[in-house]
């Protein structure tokens, strides 16, 4: 310590409580975002104080990197996070090449993988926080902008504005991109973060800025669409058994069946990620519309005679990578997928598919007695004498619901199940859009709610999702555009079948 360091600290312990509060607060104000002075530890004592009246207990970041010592549960020193915070400046510094900046970046993205959680969440906070693009510059450039608007100055006053917005993050996140594997290291450090956003809104800020380069870097456009088949390899076959999503896959001869010759399953690659499948689709060529999940995984059962097959079903689509949520190709993978069958089986004439209905329980058990008053009174009474109950109640009706593969297709509580399935999938929306995920995800593709299928899926997930109830949604390729123009006005595109169902 030097001696203005060591006078400074005492004069410190010699001011009254409140000034030496005040200095505190005017060392973080004065230190930005690559602080260079530290403030005393009788100050940062006092800072501690007050950002425990102020944020729970946790001091922010920035009162973290003007501190001396660490306090409670802080995985990063200030002194270390301060140097990791010089370490990110280094990798966008404008003196170095974009060469340079790649291989510092790279030596921190092998720090960080080194090491504990708790500290790639200081990273993190770093990266979020410390990175945000200059209010000053960005007020200017929008007044600018204001004032040009109608003037011949308006285009070039919308570019300044434009890249004035523009944060410095973006670029430290291109300069991880740079080495081979600095995509993947990126795609990783977002999936690992995606568990804390709810918690800290610190976050928010990488994480849109991520999914937003993602959007670019993970365009259609640069994606290769590849058959996976048994003579794949086998490191590739193995992801179809770590990602798959709807249906697990519980053996080997499980996957030979979902690759068999009457079946295709195809993917989206990256070329900075060429063994790893960034969605993929499993594919089933029958004679007729699936209503059944059962006999499209019997291991046993015989492959199909595709000279007879006329419809394509996509009975799995599962997004692989946590990272890249928000980043949309599931619409461009079915297009390509329907081109290509088109291509290789000409006959193919209808493509639909056969899906769960994950979030129809959950709505059911919450909105079960609404739907009962929507009922008449005849078909109250019904369902009433159905349950051995009258006058019929939510819990009655859902405690019968129980059992609902053992009911016969004349019971009233299997049509009332039905009913509800198809207000669910047909009316029910959130902010304009399907409520059910894979609804939302099929109809914003241009698809319609075809058919419901009673006990589709038998398994111990279909009846905890929907009583095994499963869905086709036709991808009819002469109405696609007709169906979005639909959602995008609030209706649900549905068949006649669903429609005369809805109560």
């Amino acid at each position: 310590m030097n001696q203005d360091s060591w006078i400074n600290r005492n004069v410190q312990r010699l001011l009254p409580k409140s000034s030496r509060v005040k200095s505190a607060v005017e060392a973080v104000d004065s230190a930005g975002e690559a602080p260079k002075k530290v403030a005393s530890t009788a100050a940062n004592n006092d800072m501690a104080g007050l950002s425990v009246k102020a944020v729970g207990g946790q001091r922010s970041t920035r009162e973290r990197l003007n501190a001396t010592l660490s306090q409670g549960d802080e995985a990063l020193s200030p002194r270390v996070l301060r140097r990791i915070l010089q370490e990110l400046h280094a990798v966008i510094d404008d003196r170095v090449s974009e060469v340079e900046g790649g291989r510092r970046a790279t030596e921190l993205a092998a720090w960080y993988t080194g090491a504990t959680p708790a500290r790639r969440r200081d990273m993190w906070l770093l990266m979020s926080e410390m990175f945000v693009a200059d209010p000053q510059k960005v007020k200017a450039a929008q007044a600018t902008f204001a004032a040009a608007v109608g003037t011949p100055d308006e285009a070039a006053a919308e570019v300044h504005y434009r890249r004035a917005t523009v944060s410095p993050r973006r670029r430290l996140l291109q300069r991880f991109s740079v080495d081979a594997e600095g995509i993947r290291f990126l795609v990783n450090l977002r999936a690992e973060m995606q568990a804390s956003l709810k918690g800290d809104k610190r976050l928010q800020a990488l994480d849109v800025e991520m999914e937003y380069m993602f959007s670019t870097w993970f365009d259609v456009g640069f994606l290769d669409l590849r058959r996976i088949s048994w003579d794949s390899p086998a490191s590739l076959v193995e992801k179809l058994i770590k990602y798959e999503a709807v249906h697990d896959i519980k053996s080997w001869a499980d996957v030979k069946n979902r690759l068999d010759s009457d079946r295709r399953c195809y993917g989206f690659f990256h070329p900075r990620l060429p063994a790893e499948p960034l969605i993929f689709v499993e594919v089933a060529l029958v004679d007729a519309l699936a209503e059944s999940i059962t006999p499209l995984l019997d291991e046993s059962a015989d492959a199909a005679d595709l000279n007879a097959a006329t419809t394509a079903i996509f009975y799995s689509i599962s997004n692989t990578q946590d990272g890249l949520r928000g980043v949309s190709f599931g619409d461009s993978l079915i297009k390509r997928v329907v081109e290509t069958l088109k291509a290789e089986f000409p006959k193919l004439k209808t493509f639909a598919t056969l899906s769960p209905i994950p979030g129809f329980r959950q709505w059911l058990g919450k909105n079960a007695a609404a739907m009962i008053e929507r009922l008449d009174a005849h078909d109250q009474a019904e369902l009433g004498r159905a349950v051995g109950f009258e006058p019929v109640t939510a819990s009655h009706f859902l405690t019968a619901a129980e059992t609902a593969l053992t009911l016969k297709p004349s019971s009233a509580v299997r049509h009332m199940l039905l009913r509800c399935a198809a207000q669910y999938l047909g009316k029910e929306t959130v902010q304009g859009k399907p409520l059910d995920p894979v609804a939302r995800f099929h109809l914003g593709n241009g698809a319609r709610v075809e058919r419901l299928n009673w006990a589709s899926d038998p398994s111990a997930k279909g009846q905890k999702q929907s009583y095994g109830l499963m869905v086709n949604y036709l991808y009819d390729l002469k109405r696609l555009d007709k169906h979005r123009e639909m959602l995008a006005q609030g209706k649900i595109p549905v068949a006649s079948a669903i429609s005369e169902l809805i109560l």
